[in-house]
């Protein structure tokens, strides 16, 4: 890991995220990209320079450098390699964008949790930012004076689809050096038998190299409070799941399932993205 994205509207919610991606910057020698987020009206934005001549757009980026300059005053981020980028776009098209051109790493947001996924960090778009980024997306809720994940859970239904975003998990886990504990919820509408799904997860992970990790098969009313009562039995300090572009988060984790998880789970949660064939 290189390079760490954070997205900021320099709120209390992404400074917490500011916090969490210079621990992981110093801890791993990156590099520290801040992006702040310009919704200039797209017709208004030059559509080869990406730039806007409106009086009001030039205001708003001058004052955004400025509020970057005073950011980077702050103790935590002494020692680190700072980039900024000011972005005319939707926050989840920037995001990609910036991602895209700086081969960024990790993705760090805040959060608030206020009134689940849509309503994270800047607005409706958060969701759209997890679901589209390729790039792993680090949800942080809260202050954390000293970030560790010496506990990580992967929750999945352990399909096909799956493996190539769990790959991506077992690096994190192993940069980390986190021990992952695999996590499938049984519920009354999704149920197999603890044989079989001890199964099918060593059949899933048979490749995987893993060293440090645990098998879970979990009963619970529901998904989201299966995954979310297990985190809390082990006290978990990262819920790890997978994303699914295309249709939204996977068919484990869909429609409202998702948005409660993230909502409700005081850890942070850590995504990563299910490629499309």
């Amino acid at each position: 890991m290189k390079k760490i994205l954070v997205p900021t509207d320099f709120s209390t919610e992404a400074e917490n995220a500011l916090k969490v991606a210079a621990q992981l910057a110093k801890t791993y020698k990156c590099e520290l990209h801040l992006l702040h987020i310009l919704e200039i009206p797209i017709h208004q934005v030059d559509p080869i320079s990406g730039f806007s001549e409106l009086p009001e757009a030039i205001f708003f980026m001058k004052l955004a450098h400025k509020q970057f300059t005073e950011l980077k005053k702050k103790d935590f981020l002494k020692g680190l390699k700072i980039h900024e980028h000011v972005e005319f776009h939707e926050i989840f098209k920037g995001v990609f964008q910036v991602c895209k051109k700086q081969n960024i790493d990790l993705v760090v947001m805040g959060s608030s949790g206020a009134s689940g996924l849509r309503e994270i960090f800047i607005g409706s778009n958060t969701e759209k930012v997890v679901r589209t980024s390729k790039t792993p997306v680090l949800v942080i809720k809260n202050d954390h004076p000293e970030f560790k994940i010496e506990n990580m859970v992967y929750a999945s239904d352990f399909e096909t689809d799956s493996k190539a975003s769990f790959a991506n998990a077992v690096n994190f886990a192993q940069l980390f050096k986190s021990k992952l504990h695999l996590v499938m919820v049984n519920t009354p509408n999704y149920f197999i038998s603890t044989d079989d799904a001890k199964s099918k997860i060593n059949q899933f992970i048979e490749d995987s190299n893993l060293t440090n990790h645990t098998i879970t098969i979990y009963n619970d009313v529901n998904v989201e409070s299966g995954i979310l009562n297990f985190a809390k039995s082990i006290s978990a300090d990262v819920i790890g799941i997978s994303t699914h572009g295309r249709k939204g988060l996977s068919h484990f984790f869909n429609g409202s399932i998702s948005e409660d998880l993230v909502n409700h789970a005081n850890r942070p949660i850590l995504t990563f993205k299910i490629e499309d064939n």
